[in-house]
């Protein structure tokens, strides 16, 4: 089974780039993996296997 995360990245004006993998990034460390990007990153779905 598989459980969803729905997140809105705050990413700030400065370094939006690097902020935004540093986030992709932090999930993935936790099992997370990225589903769908809205355009413009104004959401990111992530998935992961609820019984991992």
């Amino acid at each position: 089974m598989k459980e969803y995360k729905v997140i809105v990245p705050k990413l700030g004006l400065r370094n939006r780039q690097q902020n935004f993998e540093d986030l992709l990034n932090q999930h993935g460390r936790e099992g997370w993996i990225v589903n769908h990007i809205a355009p413009g990153w104004a959401s990111v779905v992530l998935e992961r296997d609820k019984n991992r």
